[in-house]
């Protein structure tokens, strides 16, 4: 029987990533997300909305740079495999839980705000566009065809 265990993730950290070091020297980062989805009730015709909550971790050079470019509230885009732990609390209770081994990650959203930096959509809105060229050539265009009627797509 074939066997795959592959998890794809889009959200944002519920909290700072945390970094440490094995005692072989690998770095292992530990992080949380939240993921929201947003659906309409059928029958009260109402927007509902839940989240779920993963606790991630990296290893390697992965940790490392999740460690240092995201905090808290970034989106974030994971891929991994699901991990079950099982352990024995200090009140002799079983415990067990599933994670989410990071192994690749796509930083979603744009860069941190700088310091002092002038905000995007300000710096954006004080620049015209370039004009179209003079020669006769035709410039760039924003024309993707016609628009798409996507009323009748189920998600």
């Amino acid at each position: 029987m074939a066997n795959y265990n592959r998890v794809i993730l889009a959200g944002n950290l519920t909290r700072d990533p945390e970094l440490a070091y094995t005692a072989s020297g690998t770095a292992l980062c530990k992080f949380g997300m939240a993921i929201n989805r947003t659906w309409t009730d059928r029958q009260t015709n109402e927007k509902r909305e839940e989240t779920c909550f993963v606790d991630c971790t990296a290893f390697g050079r992965t940790g490392e740079n999740i460690n240092q470019y995201m905090t808290k509230g970034r989106p974030l885009l994971v891929e991994g495999r699901l991990q079950f732990s099982q352990w024995t609390n200090q009140e002799g209770q079983k415990r067990s839980k599933l994670a989410v081994v990071a192994e690749n990650f796509t930083f979603l959203g744009g860069p941190r705000p700088q310091e002092g930096a002038q905000p995007a959509q300000a710096a954006a809105s004080s620049s015209a566009p370039a004009p179209p060229p003079d020669d006769g050539s035709p410039g760039p265009s924003d024309d993707y065809g016609p628009p798409v009627d996507d009323s009748g797509v189920p998600f």
